[in-house]
């Protein structure tokens, strides 16, 4: 048994998915992977080589591309900041990339906590990875509104990333998933694989920090997840709520998403 038959049976996803895999191996974009097979609405499942979440796509090699074109994904929602996507930017003519503008504060804060000399602990990036994801929901609700609305459109295959493709995409894969009723344990598990997929960039990248800091940026924690749900709930009362009122994703829009993304 190779490790994507481990991620897909640690997903519970051997019985639906005998000739797929969750994780697909590219080159340039770690972190890539379907969202197929995960069990919704009524007893569907989410089709596969439909949905995919990944890392930034700036490195893709050619083969990579060709990849992507055999799997018919002719979309992205790209979730970065603007000085992120001016860094490593893409322009692939096989992709429409839809920028949904998000700002990564944990990193620019965590630069700025160390030019100024102070030490930065696991406790702290920790903290600062908790406010993230309360402004996920306090900040950036219409980006992810923005998402729903190009989910309905049609749909062509579709990969949605940020530059790690863990808080911002695991966030926006957690809505997208509770919108197509998956329950709250697929979910968890979905966003765990990311300390499976991720390729973590080099140490030196912001200088020095401990790696139990490192550790805490660079995977993510159920907590972290946890962060933005307990805010939705403490002033929706429920994700469902918050779809709902916060992201216009209603009733309606619940129905063609399911019609759209889920089996028959």
């Amino acid at each position: 048994m190779n490790a994507n038959d481990d991620l897909i049976m640690a997903t519970g996803l051997e019985a639906q998915a005998p000739h797929f895999s969750r994780p697909i191996a590219l080159e340039g974009a770690s972190n890539f992977r379907d969202l197929g097979g995960y069990q919704g609405k009524d007893g569907r499942h989410l089709q596969w080589r439909k949905l995919y979440r990944s890392a930034h796509l700036a490195h893709l090699t050619q083969d990579d591309l060709d990849q992507l074109k055999t799997l018919g994904v002719s979309r992205s929602a790209d979730f970065r900041g603007l000085g992120e996507s001016a860094h490593l930017a893409y322009n692939w003519p096989q992709l429409s990339r839809h920028a949904l503008i998000v700002e990564p504060t944990v990193v620019q804060r965590a630069q700025s906590m160390l030019e100024k000399g102070q030490d930065l602990t696991a406790g702290d990036t920790v903290e600062l990875m908790h406010d993230t994801y309360r402004s996920f929901v306090n900040v950036y609700g219409q980006r992810f509104a923005e998402f729903f609305t190009l989910l309905q459109s049609n749909d062509e295959p579709l990969v949605f990333h940020c530059t790690a493709g863990k808080d911002r995409t695991g966030w926006a894969a957690a809505l997208l998933l509770t919108a197509l009723g998956v329950d709250e344990e697929q979910i968890m598990d979905d966003y765990l694989l990311t300390n499976q997929l991720f390729r973590r960039p080099p140490a030196s990248m912001l200088g020095q920090i401990s790696e139990e800091a490192l550790d805490a940026l660079w995977r993510v924690q159920p907590s972290y997840l946890m962060a933005s749900v307990d805010t939705v709930r403490n002033q929706y009362d429920s994700l469902d709520s918050y779809l709902t009122q916060a992201l216009g994703v209603d009733r309606t829009a619940r129905e063609r998403l399911a019609d759209l993304y889920l089996s028959e």
